[in-house]
């Protein structure tokens, strides 16, 4: 396993919105590390594909494991690392809709990317589509696209070389000190941080709490009950009007994160 000084949060919850319609959580994450170095991704299913989840969490799975095994034939600082990891994904989806059909591209295989891969020596923060990352602090997104209608990687099975994965930011990994890569419910997040947290007398806070305090990472689960927490409804009793006053939770649209942090004392 990789032996790189970082320690790795990660959670999603299921979007308000998506939870009144009766829809599963479109979104998906996945982070693994080898001997080479870590890899991780956020994708974001198309809302309008019946079965957009699969493919993000397919997708998510196949981004990573295709670029911890470039690691080991082509430096992630060379761009041919993005170009044969996009070609390998797309050749995994290929054989997709070759079993279910030209179909599944619309109904399954539509989804967003953020991503990252970290190597001793570089440290590598691509896309295709909308989101957000954090890098040391400084927040980037991604998008919003015209129509609400982002770049899917995917389109490249209708028409080759439309979209590709794209290069956000390449560091040397010493200069590195926390990376944030989310979905585009994050983006709504950043927005909240002034807004109260149900049921508490608290503010939502900032983005960089998720890179800042410890807990998040102390605590495997401590990512995933915040997101639950400030999605959470709150009802209340209007004993003067005699009913029931339900106040719905924050975040409107799935929303993922994966957060990288240096390891305190580690170089």
């Amino acid at each position: 396993m990789s032996s790189l000084p970082f320690e790795l949060a990660a959670a999603t919850v299921l979007g308000r919105e998506h939870a009144r319609a009766g829809r599963n959580n479109q979104d998906a994450l996945w982070a693994r590390a080898s001997e080479h170095g870590l890899a991780a991704v956020v994708a974001d299913g198309c809302g309008s594909g019946a079965q957009s989840e699969l493919g993000a969490q397919l997708g998510a799975r196949r981004v990573v494991e295709g670029a911890l095994s470039l690691l080991g034939q082509v430096p992630v600082d060379s761009p041919e690392f993005l170009q044969r990891l996009g070609a390998d994904v797309l050749c995994f989806l290929q054989a997709i809709s070759g079993q279910l059909g030209e179909r599944a591209i619309g109904e399954a295989l539509l989804f967003t990317i953020v991503g990252a891969v970290v190597t001793p020596e570089h440290t590598l923060v691509f896309s295709a589509g909308d989101g957000l990352w954090a890098l040391n602090g400084d927040v980037h997104r991604l998008g919003p696209f015209p129509g609400n209608a982002p770049p899917y990687l995917a389109y490249g099975l209708l028409k080759p070389g439309v979209v590709a994965l794209k290069a956000n930011a390449l560091r040397p990994t010493a200069e590195v000190d926390s990376l944030l890569l989310g979905t585009d419910g994050v983006s709504d997040l950043v927005g909240l941080a002034g807004a109260q947290v149900p049921e508490r007398e608290e503010p939502v806070g900032p983005l960089s709490q998720f890179w800042s305090e410890d807990r998040y990472f102390s605590n495997p689960d401590a990512l995933r009950r915040r997101l639950a927490l400030l999605n959470r409804e709150s009802v209340r009793a209007d004993f003067p009007a005699r009913r029931l006053v339900r106040v719905p939770g924050l975040l409107t649209d799935d929303t993922t994160l994966v957060v990288l942090r240096r390891r305190q004392g580690r170089a």
